[in-house]
């Protein structure tokens, strides 16, 4: 289902590249022939190293997440922030972001997780988004964030 937005545009999925909830969503979109892409940090900067070549994400001037995080939210239709609990730290700053620049974001967490294909299905259409950027915590911090966008995504946008 590459056009869940009903106007026949392919979804293009967009993250910064970090470990977890980004670098799942962007491991998805390559598995399911979905276009992707985003903004990184200089030196393709994440925790475990260097974000792969096989990420087609272009870098930032900045080595600061904060820049890639803003340009990801600004260059997108909308944001998806998939974490097990509420966001905090760099993850809130995301959904803070997007409502400050007016940009649509959904936050899918444990509480609300049974329903997030039929919500996520929702938003992608009621927003006509062609660009979603997805956003999360990192895997140091939230290990099972990979799996909830994983399952997610195979939910929402395959079935």
């Amino acid at each position: 289902m590459n056009h869940p937005n009903g106007n026949g545009q392919t979804l293009t999925i967009v993250s910064g590249g970090q470990t977890g909830a980004d670098r799942k969503a962007l491991d998805w979109a390559i598995a399911h022939r979905f276009p992707h892409g985003g903004w990184c940090p200089a030196g393709r900067l994440a925790e475990d190293g260097p974000i792969p070549d096989q990420y087609n994400l272009r870098e930032t001037e900045s080595s600061a997440y904060s820049e890639r995080t803003r340009l990801n939210v600004e260059q997108s239709d909308a944001t998806l922030i998939v974490s097990p609990v509420l966001p905090t730290g760099g993850t809130l700053l995301t959904v803070q972001h997007a409502r400050k620049v007016r940009k649509p974001v959904l936050v899918v967490t444990h509480e609300n997780e049974e329903e997030s294909p039929g919500l996520l299905q929702a938003f992608i259409q009621e927003y006509e988004v062609g660009v979603l950027n997805v956003a999360g915590p990192r895997a140091s911090g939230s290990p099972e964030v990979g799996t909830m966008v994983g399952r997610l995504l195979d939910r929402a946008l395959r079935e």
